[in-house]
C-alpha cells in the first residue's frame, strides 16, 4: 500500500459539494444523491445542521489542497453497556482516483483515536451487505461483523 500523508480536518460549507460528490460515487449513491450545479440547498441545511450538534463531527482528509476523503463521527451517549458511550461512523468514503492510497485507513484510524478521547468504549459502523470491498477493508482494521442491520425508509 502507498501510504499518503493527508491532514484531517473538521469539514468546512466549501467542503460540502466534493463530499457530495464522493458520497454519489458507487451503485448506492448514484440513486441517493443528487450531484449538479447548483448543489441542492438540503445539502447546506444538513451540513448545518451537523455543524449546530457537538456529538457529531464531519472530517475531510485534504491533500495538496483537495478534499480526498470523509467521514462522520457521531458519538451517541447511552444507557446500555452501563451508561457507555459508542462512536459510530458513517459516510466514510474516498475519492475514487485516491483509494488504495492509505487514506481511508488514516481516516478510520483518526475517527477511533477520537472517539477514544471523547470517551466512548466502542465504534461501530454500518455498511451495506453489497461493499464486500468495504466489509474487507473494515474487517483488516479490526472490524468484526457482530451486528444485522435492518432499515425503515419513509
Amino acid at each position: 500500500m502507498n501510504a499518503e500523508t493527508v491532514s484531517i480536518r473538521r469539514a468546512r460549507r466549501e467542503d460540502v459539494a466534493a463530499i457530495v460528490a464522493m458520497l454519489a460515487d458507487d451503485h448506492l449513491g448514484r440513486a441517493r444523491e443528487r450531484v449538479e450545479e447548483p448543489l441542492p440547498a438540503a445539502y447546506y441545511e444538513a451540513f448545518e445542521r451537523v455543524e449546530r450538534d457537538q456529538n457529531l463531527q464531519l472530517v475531510v482528509a485534504e491533500s495538496a489542497g483537495r478534499v480526498v476523503g470523509c467521514l462522520q463521527l457521531a458519538v451517541l451517549p447511552g444507557i446500555s453497556s452501563q451508561g457507555g458511550i459508542r462512536g459510530l461512523l458513517e459516510d466514510v468514503r474516498v475519492a475514487a482516483d485516491c483509494r488504495s492510497r492509505g487514506i481511508g485507513e488514516q481516516l478510520v484510524q483518526w475517527a477511533i483515536a477520537e472517539a477514544k478521547a471523547r470517551g466512548c468504549n466502542l465504534v461501530e459502523l454500518l455498511t451495506h451487505q453489497t461493499r464486500v470491498d468495504a466489509q474487507r477493508f473494515y474487517k483488516r482494521l479490526g472490524f468484526t461483523a457482530s451486528h444485522v442491520g435492518m432499515t425503515v425508509r419513509f
